[in-house]
């Protein structure tokens, strides 16, 4: 699958779109956060 037809979310924290990763393969539903970063900084919003 070329880039270009990979699925978008926008990160909960920052706003930021990001792509589908292969290790969010069995869990892309689940994602919230782009990065680790966002994901412990998610109260401070």
């Amino acid at each position: 699958m070329k880039k270009q037809h990979l699925p978008v979310k926008d990160c909960k924290v920052c706003g930021r779109p990001f792509t589908w990763r292969k290790k969010w393969a069995k869990v892309w539903d689940e994602v919230k956060y782009c990065s680790q970063r966002c994901r412990s900084n998610r109260g401070s919003k």
